[in-house]
């Protein structure tokens, strides 16, 4: 009773911040633009919720699984009192963080067993993506004996909304009755497995690069390929280790993704100012053009003026081929 009380508690206060000034505020605006873009994910800046309430801030950090289920209750309603017609049944709305996270802005080297069940803010490279498989979220089924339809709800450690159901598909009703399955009506959740190294330059010299796995679901899947700079915030979990079904002591962790952004972008775009563009047009009336760019090539090495020279002409140099198929070689 207390729990469902301070679920409704936590539900109205997030409506409060989603709908604040009367529907006026700016994520009343954000709702509004991601109905009319027709994305199920809300983008939430921590540091507004910080401003607002510290409270809430800290829930969500500490305490994910109790502060954000309610949280996107309180976006469902929003949503569906906006545009009744933007979700059909089975779909869903999420909630995704960016901005500050403190201590739990960690690399895969920094998660450790005090951040289980808490919210982290991870970076690093991607090194391997699975294929984005459905997992079933609803299973129908038809009985031909009875002429009736039942339905089951699966979960597993990995959900925010209720404890595990188990995975065992029923082929029998409770008299005994044949179920047939209807596909059709069945309700599936896109899921992808992606694993994560820490970065080359942040790990400790002479140590190999650790490496933690991430679940993503629904629009987060084939966001991001392998060599990918991610940023990635979502629930540290621990999965038990179970054996001839035996539990172990030991348990397999994992990040069940909340918010993906790709960091390769912005930080490989190089950024030209105005003096840089007229310099480098300049650069083009110098009849000893070709010995600057080969003397820019591996400064730090001295001499092997031929080997820059061929280097730079096989970087640069080539004539272009458009065939007639339309492909273009270099």
């Amino acid at each position: 009773m207390a729990e469902t009380e301070d679920r409704y508690a936590h539900k109205a206060a997030f409506q409060d911040f989603l709908d604040g000034d009367q529907g006026q505020g700016p994520y009343a605006q954000k709702i509004d633009s991601m109905i009319k873009q027709k994305e199920h994910r809300l983008i939430v800046d921590m540091n507004d919720v910080r401003k607002t309430s510290p409270e809430l801030a800290r829930g969500l950090i500490e305490q994910p699984s109790e502060y954000l289920p309610p949280f996107e209750d309180a976006l469902q309603d929003l949503v569906r009192h906006k545009d009744p017609k933007f979700l059909t049944e089975g779909q869903e709305v999420h909630i995704g963080f960016t901005g500050s996270f403190g201590f739990h802005r960690v690399s895969p080297r920094e998660l450790l067993s005090h951040l289980l069940c808490k919210l982290v803010c991870l970076e690093g490279i991607v090194t391997k993506c699975s294929l984005v498989r459905p997992k079933v979220v609803r299973s129908v089924h038809y009985c031909p004996a009875t002429r009736e339809f039942t339905s089951r709800v699966y979960r597993d450690v990995t959900s925010n909304s209720g404890l595990p159901t188990g995975s065992s598909y029923p082929t029998r009703d409770a008299e005994g009755n044949l179920l047939e399955t209807e596909y059709g009506l069945s309700v599936y959740r896109d899921h992808q497995t992606i694993t994560v190294q820490e970065m080359p330059e942040n790990s400790p010299a002479g140590q190999l690069p650790c490496s933690v796995d991430l679940i993503l679901e629904d629009d987060l899947v084939d966001m991001v390929k392998p060599g990918d700079r991610v940023q990635v915030v979502g629930v540290y979990r621990a999965i038990p280790h179970s054996a001839k079904g035996v539990t172990s002591g030991f348990f397999k962790t994992l990040i069940v993704g909340n918010t993906v952004r790709q960091l390769a972008k912005e930080v490989s775009a190089p950024t030209y100012s105005a003096a840089d563009i007229k310099n480098l047009k300049k650069m083009k009336n110098r009849k000893d053009l070709f010995d600057v760019v080969a003397d820019s090539l591996a400064p730090s090495i001295f001499g092997h003026d031929m080997i820059k020279k061929a280097l730079t002409l096989q970087l640069l140099g080539g004539h272009e081929k458009n065939l007639q198929n339309g492909t273009h070689l270099r």
